[in-house]
């Protein structure tokens, strides 16, 4: 029912910045967990961050912690990913999702938007 599309991707230098968001419509997103996964060529898409319906937790994964930031806004019905000293080795196609906690302590995403690429260059 909820549809994303991520936006904020481009080119930029080792050490630069960006700023991704996601739009959401239709749906339940002001009570939808959400987070952000990232995908390269021949790798499994992997977990970035996430963040509760309320923004009050926030989860990171390691590679990423100190230098990411999501956060949302509810009334614009919109999730942000800050991505900050970027490396050549945060390249990759970006995507939210609906997201949710394993017991096991992992992340699943649903509802999945389609992308937007980020290149890191040295």
């Amino acid at each position: 029912q909820v549809q994303l599309v991520e936006s904020g991707g481009g080119l930029v230098q080792a050490g630069g910045s960006l700023r991704l968001s996601c739009a959401a419509s239709g749906g339940t997103f002001s009570t939808t967990s959400m987070g952000w996964f990232r995908q390269t060529p021949g790798k499994e898409r992997e977990f970035v961050a996430a963040i509760t319906w309320s923004g009050s937790i926030t989860d990171y994964a390691d590679s990423v912690k100190g230098r990411f930031t999501i956060s949302r806004d509810n009334a614009k019905n919109t999730l942000y990913l800050q991505l900050d000293t970027l490396r050549p080795e945060d390249t990759a196609i970006y995507y939210c999702a609906v997201t949710y906690r394993t017991l096991q302590g992992t992340f699943r995403g649903e509802s999945w938007g389609p992308g937007t690429q980020v290149t890191v260059s040295s």
